[in-house]
């Protein structure tokens, strides 16, 4: 069983790779409202496989491993991978701790560095074309490697890229990030280039979007939005825009 949350597509991506190569079930943790119970199969593996938000796991995943409850589990193998437009810092012991407080170890862990998506500071951009191109030729190699370690199931393995100041990244711009940088207040639309087609609020992996039939979009502000940017790099007119932050940005979604 493979438990996964993807925006732009590029965990949805691996976490599929996956699943078709073991045979494993996935399930999306942003599809999961309330506590769900799932109940394993006799020495199935666990997955968890999300994106970095802040150097940590996104506050959806960290919601959803509080309120999901595992029968049947009895030391199962359990392994993670997480994606990153570069270092991840502590994600993975974010998670760590995490998953023990409901009772579940993790035996190996990996790290993906994938194109860029976050556009939401002035100094972050998508990828040039080429580099979006390396990192996902690099990545499939590497994912390639990750299914057989995976497949047998092989412990203390830790393949991840924390980068240079982990502890920084994810304690101190971390805290900043999901107090002040994770919110939809900023986001607006440019009406003369919107055609008001509803795909920004179909592709809300938290439904934080009224939009779409004839309706200019509108952000509800009820504190769900993941700062994800699917709905901004999904627009097909680039009508959407994060404050001035995002202006001559690029957009970039897995294809």
């Amino acid at each position: 069983m493979i438990f996964y949350f993807s925006a732009t597509g590029n965990t949805l991506w691996a976490a599929k790779y996956l699943a078709d190569v073991m045979g494993d079930t996935l399930v999306d943790m942003s599809s999961v409202n309330a506590f769900s119970e799932y109940e394993l199969g006799n020495n199935e593996r666990i997955g968890f496989c999300f994106p970095v938000h802040g150097w940590r796991p996104p506050v959806l995943v960290r919601n959803f491993i509080k309120r999901i409850r595992i029968r049947n589990y009895n030391a199962n193998y359990c392994w993670a991978l997480c994606t990153a437009g570069d270092d991840i810092g502590l994600s993975m012991e974010f998670l760590v701790k995490d998953l023990n407080r409901i009772g579940i170890s993790i035996d190996s862990m990996f790290s993906l560095i994938m194109p860029e998506s976050y556009v939401g500071l002035p100094f972050m951009d998508v990828d040039t074309p080429q580099k979006e191109l390396t990192k996902k030729e690099t990545a499939q190699n590497l994912l390639v490697n990750y299914a057989e370690i995976i497949k047998r199931r092989e412990r203390g393995v830790t393949n991840t890229y924390k980068g240079r100041w982990p502890w920084i990244n994810s304690y101190l711009l971390g805290t900043v990030f999901v107090k002040w940088l994770i919110t939809d207040k900023p986001f607006r639309v440019e009406e003369e280039k919107c055609i008001r087609c509803g795909t920004c609020a179909n592709v809300c992996p938290v439904g934080d979007i009224n939009g779409g039939r004839g309706l200019i979009p509108e952000w509800k502000h009820n504190d769900t939005c993941l700062t994800c940017f699917n709905c901004y790099h999904h627009c097909p007119t680039h009508a959407i825009e994060y404050g001035r932050r995002t202006k001559h940005k690029g957009q970039y979604y897995f294809k």
